[in-house]
């Protein structure tokens, strides 16, 4: 049988498989439990806008967005629920508006699933690991059970998405796909706290290496999602930073004691001010921006995946606020060290991982929340695994050929 009719069966198989997986999450969750408030709030909006023509930056979107999770307007330190997102995550979410929640829901969770599944593969691509059938049937259970990704799939995190088109971003790179890398980064942007330290690095990489399919595939991609999402709503940025402005305030109330890894370490826990969690944010700023100095000025390009990997840690732990189902970008290190492990290793790392974060969750949940403590483990001990092993990743990690993009 030819490569592209084998390919053509195999997605055509697993398209069946997802579709079919649709009813039986609704039969089995959804229909019975009305969850998943983070892509709540986003469908709400995205519903609201296509379906009743209001903006779902608007008064009347937030109070159908409460309405579905509260059954009535917010009140006192009640999550409010705003869209907050950029006004282009309606495109994102607009396959799933036209049915009813319960539907839409099973819908979100099974395209998550796929995307941690899809994710998988690429990073077993991009390490070139063959896994035997039996270690390959773990880590895609891993893909879908390890902590980040399972409180993901549970809320409904939009952060699933993200990490695919980032990964994606840096696989395709590596394959020579500089153009559909761009695009890909572009929509990524659809989180922007997940994104915020890695567009730049990216950017200021191509314009140092002269990738100009990457920035043209990303600037005209970005330019599309502007560009529509203004003619579409074009009061929809200053509503959007409003919304934004407004997040660590209401987050605060609803979600206390949540923020930046340094923050919880440095205010939370050490009651220390503003000061003492800016400079400690800086230190690890500093660090990163001298990996981006020996990558973009000094052009040692073989520092290239530690550079990104190191970016992406540090996005986390210095953001206004993040969130533990983003932590599920750290496969991309963890993958680096544990690929090179024989099957034994595999299982046992990585059921450390998973089985560590699940038992500090059960141990350390306060009512229906979430403990700050579980914000702290992953990206400290990502950073300091970076940081030792530097020259490992440095002689090791995959090399990236940039001619292939030029």
């Amino acid at each position: 049988m030819s490569k592209p009719i084998t390919w053509i069966l195999a997605i055509g198989l697993l398209t069946i498989v997802f579709i079919g997986a649709i009813p039986l999450h609704y039969i089995t969750f959804t229909s019975r439990v009305a969850g998943m408030n983070d892509f709540l709030s986003r469908w709400e909006g995205a519903r609201s806008f296509f379906i009743d023509g209001v903006s779902p930056y608007s008064d009347q979107a937030t109070l159908n967005i409460q309405t579905r999770i509260y059954g009535k307007a917010a009140e006192g330190e009640q999550d409010p629920g705003y869209f907050v997102y950029p006004f282009y995550t309606v495109f994102f979410v607009m396959p799933t508006v036209f049915v009813d929640y319960a539907w839409a829901s099973a819908m979100w969770m099974v395209i998550l699933e796929a995307c941690l599944l899809l994710t998988m593969v690429l990073l077993l691509n991009f390490y070139q690991y063959q896994p035997k059938p039996l270690v390959l049937a773990f880590l895609l259970l891993f893909a879908l059970l390890d902590y980040p990704a399972g409180r993901g799939l549970f809320l409904g995190q939009l952060s699933h998405v993200v990490y695919l088109l980032q990964i994606f971003t840096i696989w395709a790179l590596y394959k020579g796909y500089g153009l559909w890398a761009g695009v890909a980064l572009a929509c990524a942007t659809l989180k922007p706290q997940m994104t915020y330290m890695l567009a730049p690095l990216f950017l200021l990489w191509a314009l140092r290496y002269r990738q100009w399919r990457f920035m043209g595939g990303f600037l005209g991609m970005f330019a599309i999602l502007m560009g529509v999402s203004f003619i579409l709503q074009p009061d929809w940025f200053g509503d959007w930073v409003n919304q934004v402005r407004l997040y660590p305030q209401y987050t605060a109330i609803s979600v206390p004691d949540t923020g930046s890894p340094v923050w919880i370490i440095v205010q939370s826990w050490l009651g220390l001010g503003d000061i003492a969690e800016l400079l400690v944010a800086l230190v690890f700023v500093v660090v990163m921006l001298w990996g981006w100095w020996m990558l973009i000025i000094q052009k040692q390009s073989d520092r290239f995946l530690w550079v990104v990997s190191l970016t992406l840690v540090v996005t986390h732990l210095v953001a206004l606020r993040t969130a533990t189902p983003h932590f599920v970008l750290f496969n991309l290190i963890w993958f680096f060290y544990v690929f090179k492990f024989k099957p034994v290793g595999v299982y046992i790392s990585l059921s450390l991982i998973a089985v560590s974060m699940w038992t500090l969750f059960l141990l350390t949940i306060d009512g229906n929340q979430e403990h700050p403590i579980l914000y702290v483990p992953m990206p400290l001990f990502a950073f300091a695994l970076l940081i030792i092993t530097r020259k490992r990743w440095w002689d090791d990690a995959p090399r990236l050929h940039t001619e292939a993009t030029s």
